[in-house]
């Protein structure tokens, strides 16, 4: 069972980064971190990432402060652009 206990660093927008970060692992775009290894893009799975995070949007929608509401905004945008661009091939890398 796990310690819920504490969830002070636990936070909304870091909940969201996580989100966006496996959207990232999905693209090909970082190394997983259990790994060390970029995997082949799973465009189904970046999809759901999104899926997630637009729904999150919509039911947090006046829930939130503004730096939050904007770096939902902000990330969705930037992760839809970016699932155009791997729809249509291009590889994206990010280096540390």
């Amino acid at each position: 069972m796990v310690d819920t206990s504490d969830s002070s660093d636990l936070t909304f927008s870091g909940f969201v980064i996580s989100l966006a970060t496996t959207a990232a692992l999905h693209f090909g775009d970082i190394a997983d971190p259990a790994t060390g290894r970029k995997s082949e893009p799973d465009l189904e799975a970046a999809a759901g990432i999104i899926d997630v995070l637009a729904m999150l949007q919509q039911k947090t929608r006046g829930n939130l402060i503004l730096e939050e509401e904007r770096l939902v905004d902000d990330l969705l945008y930037e992760l839809r652009l970016r699932f155009v661009q791997a729809q249509e091939g291009e590889k994206r890398i990010i280096e540390p």
